[in-house]
């Protein structure tokens, strides 16, 4: 048939067929959309699950998903309206056709994601792998300060994941302030934030100078105090970088703010290759044990710091420049980083309790626990660069001026296909490691009869997390921060009495782990059922103009 585009005065569209019978006002039928030609415009349309188009014109409905004038669907030279759509023929697609563009279309944003995804992969491995290179060496040497790690990595390491919330606020508040082309505010903001992040730094240092024995001799118990002096020589060591760990990690969130992830990269690659080399000849050389893994540690944090600052001054910021923030200005942050310090207390809190747990049962048990839970960290950060990709690119989707409901909820289905696929093969590898090549970690046989007792309820948990990292970080970048603390905060204390209840049973160290798997599955559970919620941000207009009204306060 011939298809002719009328000038924007045009109302009707004219088959050459069939005479033109003027038609009833208020008329608003429509055929379905599956019988239209698979144009890109009719395609779109007819994959929302929101809308009937037998009962919204679609170029009200077009409206609702794009709200931008200079949308990719419409152009200012001529309106589509539902008087257009009802002149046109019936036809059916080929259903061929239209599921190779969809696969087309999915596996093009798959590229990207990864693409995206893949540097920023190396920031989240760096940090678990310093500790799994520290708990792989000094297994080799002694089994008591392998199992001294697992309090001296909660003091050192957990608690550094409570101040993620510098690193939300610094990704949001940077990438904000570059939206509007304000590089001044920017950098006020990098300023400020990198005040913070050092005042920080350095109450950590006197906090693990002044009270580290005591928080460990707490958290062992006086059945282990036999460990304590091992893991607080581990604490004093690793303590003195906690204000170059902080402030590396407010630069390398300003970097991935402007989409910049090769130079942060780059720094902790330097780190990790300088933590392991210090480690083989501090400790296997030289036989300092567990306090030359701890220099090894603290110096390659301190390199990664400073090369992170001088990536950041080279895209044109200065680094080096701190601000004192105003009342104002406090309070901003504190709006957003509240709700998610609740999150990471409350992720810290359930996995320091489950280290707790297996320090009541004994040296050996502590130590497998030790070893399964580093090789569980470093494998669960392969799945929070799809998190940031999720923080990056939604929130333009969610409340932006290029609003797109419909390619959120896109954009949301590939990184949970790219979630399930990385939780699958990273669960088959984090299994086979410990249960095939134990004797990288340790040389003790009960350590390792411990490690494989724990195989099954590892794999259900480690297996669930990349998935669920995609949706915290599609709620993180909703501004849906109430939800996700108090959904936290709930799976912790239901975790928490599910440990004491295992514990009570005498269930022991699989029973803990079983625990850690409800735990991951609860997460997943509730951050999914809240997406796809009709009233959830991915659905309802009304809730991302509320976020919306929110952001420009900010």
């Amino acid at each position: 048939m011939d298809l002719k585009i009328l000038s924007p005065s045009s109302h009707f569209l004219r088959s050459p067929f069939k005479p033109h019978f003027p038609r009833p006002k208020k008329t608003f039928f429509s055929p379905p959309l599956s019988s239209f030609p698979s144009f890109p415009l009719f395609h779109s349309l007819s994959t929302s699950p929101r809308l009937s188009p037998a009962c919204i014109p679609p170029s009200q409905e077009n409206a609702l998903q794009n709200p931008n004038p200079k949308s990719t669907f419409a152009s200012d030279d001529y309106d589509v309206d539902h008087d257009v759509l009802l002149d046109l023929p019936s036809s059916t697609p080929d259903s061929n056709e239209e599921s190779g563009a969809n696969f087309e279309s999915i596996l093009q944003e798959l590229k990207e994601i990864v693409s995206f995804a893949g540097p920023a992969t190396g920031l989240w491995i760096c940090g678990p792998l310093m500790s799994l290179i520290d708990t792989a060496v000094i297994g080799q040497g002694s089994s008591l300060e392998l199992a001294a790690l697992g309090p001296g990595t909660v003091v050192c390491d957990y608690l550094s994941y409570v101040f993620m919330f510098l690193s939300i606020a610094t990704s949001n508040m940077v990438a904000t302030s570059l939206a509007k082309k304000d590089k001044n505010e920017a950098q006020h903001r990098i300023s400020i934030l990198l005040f913070v992040a050092f005042t920080c730094g350095l109450g950590m240092l006197f906090f693990t100078k002044f009270l580290g024995t005591q928080i460990l001799t707490a958290f062992t118990g006086p059945k282990n105090f036999h460990m304590v002096p091992a893991a607080n020589t581990y604490v004093q060591i690793r303590g003195l970088a906690w204000p170059a760990v902080l402030v590396g990690m407010v630069a390398q969130s300003a970097s991935l703010g402007m989409k910049d992830s090769w130079g942060p990269l780059k720094a902790l690659a330097v780190a990790s290759v300088v933590n392991g080399v210090g480690d083989i000849l501090l400790c296997s050389v030289l036989g300092y044990g567990i306090a030359g893994a701890a220099w090894a540690t603290m110096v390659s944090q301190v390199i990664a710091a400073v090369m992170m600052i001088e990536s950041l001054n080279r895209t044109g910021f200065n680094a080096y420049s701190l601000a004192v923030p105003s009342a104002n200005e406090l309070l901003r942050i504190f709006e957003i980083a509240a709700p998610v310090f609740i999150t990471m207390i409350s992720k810290v809190a359930f996995y320091s309790l489950l280290t707790y747990s297996a320090t009541s049962m004994g040296t050996m048990t502590l130590a497998a626990h030790q070893v399964m839970i580093g090789v569980f960290c470093m494998c669960t950060v392969w799945g929070e660069p799809l998190s940031q990709t999720a923080q990056s690119f939604m929130p333009e989707l969610i409340y932006g001026i290029n609003q797109s409901l419909l390619k959120a909820r896109r954009l949301l289905k590939s990184l949970l296909i790219l979630g399930a696929l990385t939780g699958l093969i990273l669960g088959a590898i984090g299994t086979i490691v410990p249960w095939l090549f134990p004797y990288v970690f340790t040389s003790d046989l009960e350590v390792i009869r411990e490690m494989h007792n724990m195989l099954l309820p590892y794999f259900v948990a480690l297996s669930v997390t990349p998935p669920t990292h995609s949706l915290e970080g599609t709620l993180l970048a909703g501004r849906d921060l109430r939800f996700l603390s108090l959904s936290m905060t709930g799976c912790f204390c239901f975790g928490g009495l599910l440990l004491l209840l295992v514990s009570s049973r005498g269930s022991g160290l699989p029973g803990f782990w079983w625990g850690l798997a409800v735990f991951q599955w609860s997460r997943f559970s509730l951050a999914l059922q809240r997406l796809t919620s009709p009233s959830g941000m991915l659905y309802s207009e009304e809730f991302n103009q509320h976020q919306y009204t929110k952001l420009k306060a900010t």
